[in-house]
């Protein structure tokens, strides 16, 4: 467990740390372009590392991406908590992001090539969601009571030199796994590019269904126009959610293609049930865990080295947390909300049609 448990705490911190910013965000940039700029930075450094950080962890391992990716997390906390240029403020966030995208992957990378993957994953995917949760619900309970924008940044940088110290435990000799061992880059490249032509449909469906998540929150806030602490505890609800989910389908084996189609399907059920209520943010969350559960369940059987299969595993995340909430959003303004939220559907019923193309339904290849 001293090998886990710097991961799980890792995962918290990082992702509670990446939300704190978002109730006080009008505190940190004037205008809505400026808070949009440092709300992105966050996914755009994270976009562009967790594949690189995928590839160097079959390479030289794990263990050394999860030290950096926590130092980082450690630095760009405190850079944020101490910054007054917006410029500073953008740059503090963007190695946020890059923090995030070296521990993330190499993290799940060294839990998934484990025995117990199936049972660990559910415990990582619950601290991150954890995470997320917290950092959004701490940071408004804080300015709530008379405390500073900054405070909630402050708390959970401290949080975050929890398992940065803990990390120093943890072994790579001591991983029952071939992958703790370096990989020739020609063999690594191989194995990327058959990953991802053979999973093609996978990652397009974690990038629409992770996606829709980002969707539905970025347009909730507008759509309702309630006060800021009432829209983070419903989007919260959300978080609540694929922390149960996450909790119950790690235990039980899903077939992906099947749990992927069934998932989307109602999905797009719940997306049209948050255009009405607020009650749609449980059902998205729910199935958004189990496909979460159900793509690394499976991934964790197509090879000993995990960190290709991760980093492309985060960047379709990633990539979806970006692409998907931009386009509702456009959609939103220039064709109103009811067109958006019917397209955030649709997506979701375009993964049911397609993802049954993917090679996921026959016994994972070992790469």
């Amino acid at each position: 467990m001293k090998e886990r448990l710097p991961l799980l705490a890792g995962v918290f911190s990082v992702m509670a740390l990446s939300n704190a910013i978002v109730p006080v965000l009008p505190s940190f940039a004037a205008g809505t372009a400026s808070q949009g700029a440092v709300y992105s930075a966050y996914f755009l450094g994270a976009f562009l590392l967790v594949l690189p950080a995928g590839y160097i962890a079959d390479r030289v391992g794990e263990v050394p991406l999860i030290r950096a990716g926590l130092a980082l997390t450690v630095l760009s906390g405190v850079l944020l908590a101490l910054a007054g240029s917006p410029l500073v403020i953008f740059l503090a966030r963007l190695v946020e992001g890059i923090a995030g995208g070296l521990f993330v992957p190499a993290a799940l990378a060294f839990l998934n090539a484990r025995p117990d993957h199936d049972r660990m994953s559910g415990y990582f995917m619950g601290s991150l969601n954890l995470g997320l949760l917290l950092g959004l619900l701490v940071t408004g309970w804080l300015v709530t009571f008379g405390g500073s924008p900054r405070d909630g940044i402050t708390f959970f940088t401290w949080i975050s030199v929890i398992p940065l110290a803990l990390s120093l435990v943890v072994r790579p000799q001591e991983r029952p796994s071939p992958a703790a061992g370096a990989e020739p880059a020609h063999e690594t490249r191989r194995r990327l590019i058959r990953a991802l032509q053979a999973y093609f449909w996978l990652w397009i469906s974690a990038v629409v269904l992770v996606g829709i998540t980002g969707a539905v929150t970025a347009l909730h806030p507008e759509f309702t126009d309630l006060p800021p602490g009432s829209v983070s505890e419903q989007i919260a609800l959300m978080n609540v959610a694929t922390i149960a989910s996450v909790m119950v389908t790690s235990r039980v084996s899903l077939p992906p293609v099947r749990t992927i189609q069934v998932a989307a399907v109602a999905m797009a059920g719940g997306v049209a049930l948050t255009f009405y209520s607020m009650w749609g943010f449980l059902v998205i969350g729910w199935l958004s865990g189990m496909v979460m559960i159900a793509q690394l369940s499976f991934l964790a059987t197509a090879g000993a080295r995990q960190g290709v299969f991760m980093g492309l595993f985060n960047t379709a995340s990633y990539g979806g947390m970006t692409i998907v909430p931009f386009i509702a959003g456009f959609v939103a303004e220039t064709g109103g909300f009811p067109a958006a939220y019917a397209l955030t559907a649709a997506l979701a019923l375009l993964v049911a049609a397609t993802v049954g193309r993917c090679g996921c339904r026959s016994p994972a290849a070992q790469f």
